[in-house]
C-alpha cells in the first residue's frame, strides 16, 4: 500500500486517535468539573451554574489553560534543548558526534519557505519552537486570566474584596498552580530520555531497535 492509495484514516491514524482521546478527556473534564464546582457553590449557598456558564467560568478556564501551558512549555523546551544538548545512549538524543548524523529527506517538493529562501527560510527553520513559544504564551495568559477570575469568585463567596490581575499574577497561589505542573512535565521528559537508554518498545519511533546496545545514541 503506497501513500497515495492508503485511506485517510490510515494516513492520519495517529493524529485522529490523539484528537479523539483529547476530545473524550476534555468532555470528561467539563462534566466532572461542572459537578465539582457546583458542589462547592452549593456548600457556599450559591446558585449552581449551567454548562454554558461553567465554560465561561474561571474554574474551567484556569484548569484548562493551566495544563495546556505546562504541556506547551514541556514540548517547546524539549525541542530547543535537544538542539544543543546530548544524552549518551538515549533514543531521544541526537548523535553525540554531528558528523554521524544523516538527514533523511524523501523525494518531493520542499516547503515554500525553503524555496523562497532568505528570512522566510530562517523563520521556517525555527518555526516549531516559535509555534510552541506562541502557544505557551497564549496558554499562560489564559491560565492567568482564568485563575484570577476564579480567585475573585471564591473571594466573593467568602465576602472578601477582589484583587487586581497584577496582584494575582504576583501571588504565590498563581505560581504554585504553574510550578506544580511544570515540574511534572520536566520529570516526564526526563523519564523518556533516561528510560529509552535501557528499555525498548518494539516498532516505536521513540525507542531504539530491540537489538541496539545501551550505548547507541539516537534512533
Amino acid at each position: 500500500m503506497n501513500k497515495h492509495s492508503a485511506s485517510f484514516i490510515h494516513r492520519n491514524g495517529l493524529s485522529l486517535a490523539l484528537l479523539a482521546l483529547f476530545a473524550v478527556s476534555l468532555a470528561g473534564q467539563i462534566w466532572t468539573g461542572l459537578r465539582t464546582f457546583n458542589a462547592e457553590l452549593a456548600q457556599s449557598g450559591a446558585a449552581a451554574l449551567t454548562l454554558g456558564q461553567y465554560l465561561h467560568s474561571g474554574h474551567f478556564v484556569s484548569a484548562t489553560f493551566e495544563n495546556w501551558e505546562s504541556e506547551f512549555l514541556q514540548m517547546g523546551m524539549y525541542v530547543l534543548l535537544t538542539v544543543v544538548l546530548r544524552q549518551r545512549g538515549s533514543a531521544e538524543s541526537r548523535k553525540l558526534e554531528p558528523d554521524a548524523e544523516v538527514d533523511e529527506i524523501e523525494p518531493g517538493t520542499p516547503p515554500w519557505p525553503v524555496r523562497r529562501g532568505g528570512v522566510w527560510k530562517v523563520l521556517y527553520a525555527n518555526s516549531l519552537s516559535l509555534a510552541y513559544l506562541v502557544l505557551f504564551a497564549l496558554a499562560f495568559a489564559g491560565h492567568c486570566y482564568g485563575s484570577w477570575r476564579h480567585e475573585n469568585q471564591q473571594r466573593a463567596l467568602e465576602g472578601q474584596a477582589g484583587i487586581g490581575l497584577d496582584d494575582h499574577l504576583g501571588s504565590a497561589r498563581f505560581w504554585f498552580e504553574s510550578m506544580q505542573n511544570w515540574q511534572s512535565e520536566f520529570l516526564a521528559v526526563l523519564s523518556i530520555v533516561l528510560l529509552s537508554i535501557y528499555l525498548r518498545q518494539k516498532d516505536s519511533p521513540e525507542s531504539k531497535p530491540v537489538e541496539a546496545p545501551h550505548s547507541q545514541t539516537g534512533t
